[in-house]
């Protein structure tokens, strides 16, 4: 089973060394055909998003301060209708295709929230 990364605090974004590193873990990651990962922006505890992933299939998780958790919207990658398991926490997990992403649009996701600090449209999420 893929590793589990934690980089809730990224030190540092504007040298981008942080988001970097994320990268290079990703891959590390993806290599494995598996894996989860947190992202957070440095100095605060939330917002902060969350990455499992098997193969192609992945669900991205977000947190806020009001303790509150969404699910990123599937972007058509499997029906919405059909269960896809991927890896939360080192555990199996199953969801159904309307949170199910492409693993590279996954990481677009979360490569874009530790660059400039945004998540998307509030349409792209859904509340737990």
């Amino acid at each position: 089973m893929g590793d589990v990364l934690n980089f809730q605090k990224l030190p540092d974004l504007a040298g981008h060394s942080a988001v970097e590193g994320l990268a290079q873990h990703f891959e590390e990651l993806r290599l494995s055909g598996e894996g989860y990962l947190e992202a957070g922006l440095q100095g605060d505890d939330f917002p902060y998003l969350t990455l499992g992933f098997r193969g192609d299939h992945a669900i991205v998780h977000r947190f806020d301060e009001s303790g509150g958790s969404c699910l990123h919207v599937g972007d058509g990658t499997v029906a919405s209708d059909a269960e896809v398991e991927v890896v939360i926490m080192e555990e199996p997990a199953v969801f159904t295709g309307d949170v199910v992403l492409s693993t590279a649009h996954a990481w677009a996701v979360i490569s874009g929230f530790v660059r400039n600090g945004q998540f998307g449209e509030p349409n792209e999420w859904i509340a737990l």
